[in-house]
């Protein structure tokens, strides 16, 4: 694990991995969605509950995608390796994506089942901190000319943001809210019947597959970059 951290060495082990991944993206997406619109109605929510095969897994993609934003912000401000920095700044637009996503069928879901769009609970105005620390990071590098202040200032960000992790987590326990506890990773098991186990599951392996491949595309991508401004700035000095 930790020998790919040389870029080289992570560069040809990504080669072959990452077609992979988007090849298992599209597979996984079209069965979840497949297995999605065949599940019945619930018997409560109705055709509603079909948003929760896209809602959950979004939002769990959210925090998924900002712990490995914390985690490589880490590395790259105590180790000061380009390769957790890229790994950082590549996390920070698809975690983005998927909690605005979050957000978006959250509402979408709340007006039909608590008859407003949007309310301050606990969950939703944690999640939605957290979308702003997404916004907040990547502004703040796309602000900063110098690329390693703008490193520093954004790593410090992205650990401070993950005071909000176990927030999200945990808030429909810690306060009287009004979004629904776990049904999926509980005490006891889940709460979900099989027929809407197996689309949600099936979403979530998905959309975990969509991100490592986006993630994975993205810093390779930024590890190419930085190869050409190496090259530019020696032609520069030798000139």
């Amino acid at each position: 694990m930790f020998g790919l951290a040389n870029p080289e060495r992570f560069m040809r082990f990504t080669a072959p991995v990452t077609p992979i991944l988007w090849g298992l993206t599209a597979l996984l997406l079209t069965i979840g969605t497949w297995l999605s619109f065949a599940a019945p109605g619930d018997y409560q929510q109705g055709d509603t509950v079909r948003i929760m095969f896209v809602h959950v897994p979004a939002a769990s993609l959210g925090l998924a995608a900002y712990a490995a934003l914390g985690v490589s912000s880490f590395f790259a401000l105590v180790v000061r390796h380009s390769l957790a920095d890229a790994a950082a700044r590549a996390a920070a637009l698809p975690g983005a994506a998927f909690t605005a996503l979050a957000l978006i069928t959250g509402g979408l879901w709340g007006q039909p089942m608590w008859g407003t769009w949007w309310v301050w609970d606990a969950r939703l105005t944690s999640v939605l901190v957290l979308f702003l620390f997404y916004l907040g990071y990547m502004a703040l590098r796309s602000s900063i000319d110098d690329e390693q202040k703008a490193t520093r200032a954004a790593a410090v960000l992205g650990l401070v943001g993950l005071i909000n992790l176990p927030i999200v987590k945990f808030s429909v326990d810690w306060w009287n809210t009004l979004h629904q506890p776990a049904s999926l990773l509980r005490a006891g098991g889940t709460s979900l019947d099989p027929v809407f186990l197996a689309p949600l599951l099936t979403m979530m392996a998905g959309y975990g597959a969509l991100f490592g491949a986006v993630w994975l595309t993205s810093i390779r991508a930024e590890v190419v970059r930085r190869r050409v401004q190496g090259i530019r700035a020696r032609r520069v000095q030798e000139a």
